[in-house]
């Protein structure tokens, strides 16, 4: 009998966590501890991980020009593909018109903290660089944790020799993290039927009727997105798209599953080492498009945004939606330097152009299901920013690699 992957149970553990949610709702939203067991688990893999798997990577095969350019690469493919999420996203809304009807309680009492954060350019440059890295670590800030272990990796390759002792820890270390993974993995059945059995239960299948053609509106788009978009430029750079998907479905299905792009994040960087990425590449891209290349989350707010004047009766012009696609090109950057980050980003952006906050009240109802998906199209979209930088610095993907489960 051929051997059940990894992936399959965690499609069976999503689907029999939804049928969970549905039979038994209470008893289902009483599983969130075993969810959030699993995932701390894996938010104790990142910091090792990335510290160990950079350090080695840029000391062992790159250099201070290389990581410049390879930055430079990156962002040059973040700042085009963030900018059509958005446009995306911007279209799709006014199409399909999912505020059209609905009513805005302006009574609703939402989190002081959505109204009270303020995302300035400065705070967030001011955010990438840690005052400690152990508070860094201890806090799980990725951005940080990459900025501080390049600047040590090239620290490493400028005094040669005498860094090898460093080296061969940070090997050992990545070496030792991937391992552990492994072993954290083995749960993630468990973990990912509870999530799904709690978020059901506590949500309810019938929420999503009278938000439904939001819903709708958001997976269409980033299917969208993901086709048209993210599959052109795979055939552009002649990616082989069935391997591409053996590499990242696992993964993708995890941070789907758990609306979580941590939860993805050790499997991904192993997965697209094995496709063919290069260390030092893949474990400084895939991080880093965790704060600069959220696809998903950049399409789902120029969407909520235009919801939220739709279910207030505004009608914005054509340049008015521009603007505020402008506005969110600048702020969603920094979308992964606060804590529920997008609300966050969507609160300030309805603000900005006069909007009514309450209107936030309207989705966090379906928000969970919605963060699914555009957490899974993150996770998508940084793994092919690393295989279109990859591309870029000259390596091909057309040699046998080892097969994935």
């Amino acid at each position: 009998m051929k051997k059940i992957s990894m992936t399959t149970w965690v499609f069976i553990a999503m689907v029999a966590g939804i049928m969970l949610g549905v039979v038994a709702p209470d008893f289902a939203k009483n599983l969130s501890p075993i969810s959030n067991i699993f995932l701390r688990l894996i938010k104790s893999i990142i910091a090792p991980l990335l510290f160990g798997t950079l350090v080695y990577g840029i000391a062992g095969a790159g250099t201070p020009k290389a990581m410049g350019r390879i930055g430079a690469k990156a962002f040059a493919y973040f700042i085009p593909a963030t900018t059509l999420a958005l446009f995306v996203g911007l279209l799709a809304v006014n199409i399909t018109k999912p505020g059209e009807g609905l009513t805005i309680d302006r009574s609703a009492k939402l989190d002081p903290s959505l109204q009270q954060t303020k995302i300035t350019v400065a705070g967030m440059l001011e955010h990438t660089v840690p005052s400690s890295i152990i508070d860094a670590m201890a806090k799980g800030e990725v951005l940080q944790i990459v900025v501080f272990s390049v600047m040590f990796g090239i620290a490493c390759s400028l005094i040669g020799d005498k860094a090898k002792p460093m080296l061969e820890f940070c090997h050992s270390l990545s070496e030792v993290m991937f391992k552990y993974t492994g072993f954290v993995m083995y749960l993630a059945p468990l973990g990912v039927m509870a999530a799904m059995a709690s978020t059901v239960g506590a949500k309810g299948i019938g929420v999503l009727s009278s938000l439904g053609k939001l819903v709708l509106t958001l997976y269409g788009a980033l299917f969208v997105f993901v086709v048209f978009v993210l599959g052109f430029v795979a055939l552009v750079i002649r990616l082989p798209i069935k391997r591409f998907w053996n590499a990242v479905k696992e993964p993708y299905f995890l941070a789907f599953s758990t609306a979580s792009s941590e939860a993805a994040l050790p499997l991904a960087l192993e997965n697209m080492e094995k496709f063919g990425v290069p260390k030092h590449i893949v474990s400084f891209v895939l991080p880093t498009g965790y704060s600069f290349n959220l696809d998903g989350s950049t399409l789902y707010l120029s969407l909520a945004s235009v919801f939220v004047a739709q279910a207030a009766g505004v009608e914005m012009t054509l340049g008015q939606q521009l603007m505020m696609m402008l506005t969110l090109m600048l702020s969603s950057k920094g979308v992964a330097a606060v804590p529920r980050a997008s609300l966050v980003i969507l609160a300030g952006t309805l603000s900005n152009f006069n909007l009514p906050i309450e209107g936030i009240s309207l989705i966090l109802g379906v928000d969970a299901l919605m963060d699914m998906a555009r957490t899974s199209v993150n996770l998508l979209g940084n793994c092919l920013a690393s295989a279109v930088v990859a591309k870029w610095e000259g390596y091909d993907f057309k040699e046998p690699v080892p097969e994935f489960d």
